[in-house]
């Protein structure tokens, strides 16, 4: 499927401390375990160093119903509200020494509209509503790169936490034209690698009723599949730089961890907010009561929930490898890949506390 690329090709490392907690059994002492093993790859991790930099600028709002966003448990007027998908560069030594590019999350519209679940929601409420209130677009992919002064041909890699309304025709490009279209998609990053759970990879390519309505059908017939790394866990890429995987949201779900001067952070889909991690400070409306009737320390995502109990397990994975906030130390360094956005129409299921993306050092044009 993909060729010869191997983590070890880029000089990847494994990482020790998470080896063997999927074997874990029963879940609740798995979740012990991974408490433990998370503290310690935190103290190591930040040894190895900082990333250069991380940027991020934000892509587009979109509608997502606020029933998912907190698994019910959230108190508000409006059936929706909106997160924001930004697009993060990173720069970072590898561990051989040399300068490397990571793109993250990089999103297009186009292809996302075409996800059953907004196919259905342009159908039902038309063009107006559905592009001009429900979506707000601010950049593309390419504005963005271009705004950052990164250019597309110098990106190393390409990685998603997971691949809901992604369209990866778009990105990798095509042997064949798109149904509807000329000519086949040239690669929009001719050069990176995409870094994907195995597992992401083949529910896109097979997906289960249950799975089907966030996935782009066909979003990766006839890609050019020779710049894909499939990958089983948690990898090191470089100094101050992880993917750490972290399933239920979706079987392959995978997070971005890196190290900067205000400490780790985690970045990730399980949660649309703070809020999501650390429900006893939230300030919308049902989440401390949600939390304390079930005694639940985290208040899952929730629109597909191919396994609850690993997505719970996974966002204690990630709050316990992000180092405490500079600006609320009660909550730790997470930033939603998607965040709720603060729109006065969604009062007042409104965000405790904005990440609002990434800016450390300067990136390398």
């Amino acid at each position: 499927m993909t060729g010869d690329l191997i983590p070890d090709t880029f000089g990847f490392r494994p990482i020790p401390e998470f080896s063997g907690q999927d074997q874990i059994w029963p879940r609740g002492r798995q979740l012990a375990e991974i408490r433990r093993s998370a503290s310690e790859f935190n103290r190591r991790f930040k040894r190895s160093g900082q990333v250069v930099a991380a940027q991020s600028v934000d892509l587009v709002a979109a509608a997502y119903p606020s029933t998912f966003a907190f698994a019910g448990a959230a108190r508000g007027l409006n059936p929706y509200v909106s997160i924001v998908n930004r697009l993060v560069v990173v720069q970072f030594h590898d561990f051989a020494g040399a300068l490397r590019t990571l793109v993250w999350e990089p999103t297009i519209p186009e292809g996302s509209a075409k996800a059953p679940f907004y196919a259905q929601l342009i159908d039902r409420y038309g063009d107006f509503l559905s592009n001009r209130v429900f979506k707000t677009e601010y950049h593309s992919v390419t504005a963005a790169l271009a705004q950052l002064g990164i250019a597309a041909e110098a990106v190393d890699y390409v990685a998603f936490d997971h691949l809901h309304v992604q369209d990866l025709r778009l990105l990798l490009g095509t042997t064949q034209p798109i149904p509807g279209e000329l000519e086949a998609r040239p690669a929009l990053f001719p050069n990176a690698v995409f870094i994907c759970q195995e597992r992401e990879v083949a529910t896109l390519r097979d997906c289960h009723p249950m799975q089907v309505a966030w996935y782009v059908p066909g979003g990766l017939d006839q890609v050019i599949e020779d710049r894909m790394l499939l990958i089983n866990g948690d990898l090191e890429l470089g100094a101050g730089l992880a993917l750490i995987a972290t399933p239920g949201h979706t079987d392959g779900n995978q997070s971005l961890v890196l190290n900067s001067p205000d400490g780790v952070w985690v970045s990730s889909e399980n949660g649309v907010a703070i809020d999501n991690w650390y429900p006893e400070h939230s300030r919308i409306p049902g989440l401390r009561a949600y939390s304390r009737f079930y005694g639940r320390e985290v208040v899952l995502n929730s629109n597909t929930l191919e396994d609850s109990i690993d997505q719970y397990n996974s966002m204690v994975k990630e709050k316990t490898v992000a180092d405490p906030s500079p600006r609320d130390p009660r909550l730790a360094n997470l930033l939603p890949s998607s965040e709720l956005a603060r729109f006065i129409r969604h009062w007042p299921v409104h965000p405790s506390l904005v990440q609002g993306g990434f800016q450390y050092g300067e990136l390398q044009k």
